[in-house]
């Protein structure tokens, strides 16, 4: 890596990433590893619209506009992927083999690049050609299945359990993994970073439950999905919510201690057959008052509870705003950059692009 290559003095600065330009996990590890010092470097099609300032995930790029099924235009590339540490890409298995960019190409030109894929079900198996989104990914690993009221249809949970936690996450860890081996070998790898991977990599605790015998597979029965009365969320007077967290016993006696639970419920933590009744009891009690009161009455409480916010009002809680983890850039609210680093910190290097840099420009910047 060039030292020269990258301003920024984040724990990456000076690494060289291209993305093919997709949705989903891929824009979001781009992202990440921006924030962290990297410089990125979109490669999208022709017709790019650059009219999307408020596209968060797209921050910190330059963006190189190519036709890659032309070959003027796919050759103009090659020079930067000659001096690329990491390439990732989204498409479905085969397609970057189709345009004659596949890893096997790619690594006679740059031996040492480390090539991240990301796809939903891997580079191989039965599903591997089929189209999905991360609903279907999470459907096969259980985990969805797990997710939701107990006399309901499972939940989705946003696209942060697929798509970013066994997606990019996975995909992150794989290519910093690569990374340090490459110290050592100065040798490239693939990584095949697939969403139904990761998230049964997730599950491990529940296997773990499920092996034990103490895993049920109805939702809502287990202490982690919502069963358990000391963890879940409850409903106020004012048509809010808080979340109820207490699992340790210490916790828990300060919830009942605070909530005035009857004391023959105070010892029923760990008796399944009477959580109905103190779900119930605390469900009660917590209906007489609203959420801003009831956050008064647990300030100073070790009973982890908290309030359930909006996305739109999460800026807005102290805890957010003491910890700046929430950015205004050119009148946009941003995530801060996570995690932080004491030395080298990470930074949001620029907004969305709003036009096309030339290759010349990055290859110049890279060398």
């Amino acid at each position: 890596m060039n030292s020269k290559s990258q301003k920024k003095n984040g724990p990456l600065s000076g690494l060289k990433v291209i993305e093919f330009a997709g949705l989903g996990p891929v824009p979001f590890v781009g992202m990440l590893l921006s924030d962290m010092g990297a410089d990125v470097v979109t490669i999208d099609r022709k017709n790019r619209k650059f009219s999307d300032p408020k596209n968060i995930i797209g921050r910190g790029r330059s963006v190189v506009l190519a036709d890659l099924k032309d070959p003027d235009s796919k050759n103009k590339l090659l020079p930067l992927i000659e001096q690329a540490d990491i390439i990732i890409e989204g498409f479905r298995p085969g397609v970057m083999e189709k345009l004659g960019l596949g890893p096997n190409e790619i690594s006679q030109l740059n031996p040492g690049l480390i090539y991240g894929r990301m796809t939903g079900w891997g580079q191989d198996g039965p599903l591997a050609q089929t189209a999905g989104h991360d609903i279907n990914y999470l459907s096969i690993t259980g985990a969805l299945h797990a997710i939701g009221p107990q006399t309901g249809n499972p939940v989705p949970p946003l696209n942060l359990v697929g798509d970013y936690g066994g997606g990019s996450m996975y995909l992150l860890c794989g290519l910093l993994a690569a990374l340090y081996e490459r110290q050592h070998s100065d040798k490239g790898q693939v990584i095949d970073a697939a969403i139904s991977d990761g998230v049964i990599s997730m599950m491990s605790l529940f296997l773990s439950f499920l092996s034990k015998g103490t895993f049920n597979d109805q939702s809502r029965k287990n202490m982690l999905d919502g069963g358990a009365p000391y963890y879940r969320v409850y409903q106020t007077s004012d048509n809010q919510y808080i979340s109820v967290g207490s699992i340790e016993p210490q916790f828990f006696r300060q919830l009942c201690e605070t909530l005035k639970i009857s004391d023959t419920l105070q010892e029923a933590q760990n008796d399944q057959d009477k959580w109905a009744q103190l779900h119930a009891e605390i469900e009660a009690i917590i209906k007489t008052r609203t959420q801003d009161e009831w956050i008064q009455t647990f300030k100073n409480v070790d009973a982890c509870v908290a309030p359930v916010l909006p996305l739109s009002q999460a800026k807005n809680h102290p805890h957010n705003i003491a910890r700046n983890a929430f950015i205004e850039l050119r009148g946009i609210t941003h995530p801060a950059p996570a995690p932080r680093f004491s030395r080298t910190p990470s930074a949001i290097q620029s907004p969305a692009p709003v036009n096309e840099t030339r290759i010349e420009d990055i290859l110049l910047r890279w060398s």
